[in-house]
């Protein structure tokens, strides 16, 4: 009996473990955006899935966003609220990353190509690019407990 019991916590343990991994794995979730100029927290995105694409909208801006309207944004995003506003789309999981999606800057309303990895569970990085990914910028993300 004691070896039954201690089998099943055993497989139950690998469990609960297997599926925090794979939990943290995804980049659904809230995460803090970081001012490129000064390095102090910006906004919280929160990062969701709808069927097999990924988006991103504001949810609260911090202390050093710099607006709180997409003025200069393009189309049906032209001055919106930030806070509501989606800001990333139509991302799609791609090998180990997720790419072919697109993100707005709110700040100057251009439209970037987009790519975005985990490093880590807690650390998500942004590409915005033109063209091809070697002409861009990266941004470092902190996933908000």
């Amino acid at each position: 009996m004691k070896n039954n019991t201690f089998f099943g916590a055993m497989v139950l343990g690998f469990f609960l473990y297997a599926g925090s991994i794979f939990a943290q794995s995804s980049p659904v979730g809230v995460w803090e955006t970081i001012d490129d100029e000064t390095g102090e927290p910006k906004s919280h995105v929160e990062i969701y899935q709808k069927g097999d694409l990924f988006y991103g909208k504001v949810v609260e801006l911090l202390p050093a966003a710099t607006t709180n309207i997409c003025n200069d944004c393009p189309g049906d995003k032209k001055d919106k609220p930030l806070v509501g506003l989606e800001i990333l789309w139509d991302m799609k999981p791609y090998k180990d990353y997720w790419s072919y999606g697109r993100i707005v800057d709110p700040k100057d309303g251009d439209v970037y190509k987009c790519s975005f990895w985990l490093e880590d569970s807690k650390t998500l990085k942004v590409r915005g690019y033109i063209g091809v990914s070697l002409i861009g910028r990266n941004q470092t993300w902190h996933r908000v407990k």
